[in-house]
């Protein structure tokens, strides 16, 4: 059947492929917040803050996401403590996506430490 036809189409929604500013919280033993940009497209994750950048994969389907992604620090920290802080991490989340954004859930292992965190994503820029 074609749209035209006046029969609605069961098409799911999908992740907006395009440019996202996020907030991020960590909780249980690390505390912390970061703010920054990240990149979805196709399945794959790009993205940083003032002293890391990520890269990963996620996949979608009926309004909830996953995936995983890798976290390496690009700039040090001179004064600051890092939750992260000179080490390769790797993370991984769901939660919901919706027009214009996304919320996840997630953990993150440093070292032999779990931590959890949630974050919220915000659509800035469709590609």
């Amino acid at each position: 059947m074609s749209a035209g036809d006046g029969a609605q189409t069961s098409e799911e929604a999908k992740v907006t492929n395009g440019l996202y500013i996020f907030d991020i919280e960590m909780r249980d033993g690390k505390r912390g917040r970061a703010r920054g940009v990240v990149v979805l497209c196709e399945g794959r994750i790009m993205g940083g803050d003032s002293y890391f950048y990520y890269t990963g994969s996620y996949t979608f389907r009926n309004g909830k996401w996953r995936g995983d992604m890798t976290v390496n620090q690009h700039t040090e920290a001179v004064g600051r403590t890092l939750a992260f802080g000179g080490r390769e991490v790797t993370c991984g989340f769901s939660g919901d996506y919706f027009p214009g954004g996304a919320e996840v859930e997630g953990m993150a292992l440093v070292g032999k430490t779990s931590v959890t965190f949630t974050a919220r994503l915000t659509l800035k820029d469709a590609m």
